[in-house]
């Protein structure tokens, strides 16, 4: 099947968060989210290493709804939700990367806005997502990938359910150019994940 004939929905909810794909007129949003951000990601981060205007962050916006109508990287912004189950605070960025739709497996990215720590917001948004992927994209794997020195990050996905697969040592360098290692942390269905799916192909 053609990826751009699968049905993915741009929105999902959860208890305090909205996650969904992002739309024209995000930019500024993200982009005041980043410069706040921008000190603490540096050291994971390639692209918090540019500085970006208003045009770049918007053209962004737009450029990943393309990648996510087109099936080809499914990027999502994380919402807090109000009470009344609108969208309020932006608190950050997750998605599904590195698509293999043949095989239907998933890579999970996140990162979390300054201010915005310690609230279990980007955990309970990587739940959120793995279950859509397991559950409405028939996954059969979902991955997160990180660096080994950064443990926030890696203790998020086994907070989050993952299972640690591997260590590959001196793999790839930091956007420092850096020697680093990453852990792979996985769900896979059959194993952390059952072998029925209520989703359709």
């Amino acid at each position: 099947m053609d990826p751009v004939l699968i049905e993915v929905p741009e929105r999902i909810e959860t208890e305090r968060l909205i996650l969904r794909c992002p739309r024209p007129g995000d930019g500024p949003t993200v982009n005041e989210a980043e410069r706040e951000t921008r000190a603490e990601l540096r050291p994971w981060m390639p692209w918090a290493h540019t500085e970006k205007s208003l045009d770049d962050s918007e053209a962004y916006c737009r450029r990943m709804q393309a990648r996510y109508l087109l099936r080809e990287d499914l990027a999502m912004f994380i919402f807090e939700r109000d009470v009344m189950g609108r969208e309020g605070r932006f608190l950050g960025g997750t998605g599904l990367h590195r698509i293999d739709w043949s095989l239907r497996g998933f890579e999970i990215g996140y990162w979390r806005r300054t201010g915005c720590g310690a609230q279990g917001y980007v955990t309970e948004a990587v739940r959120a997502l793995a279950r859509f992927a397991f559950d409405r994209l028939a996954a059969r794997r979902v991955e997160i990938r990180t660096d080994d020195a950064n443990s926030a990050s890696w203790k998020l996905a086994e907070r989050a359910g993952f299972t640690l697969e591997a260590l590959l040592r001196g793999d790839s360098l930091t956007p420092f150019g850096e020697v680093r290692s990453t852990r792979v942390y996985a769900r896979v269905r059959g194993i952390e994940e059952a072998l029925g799916y209520s989703g359709a192909k």
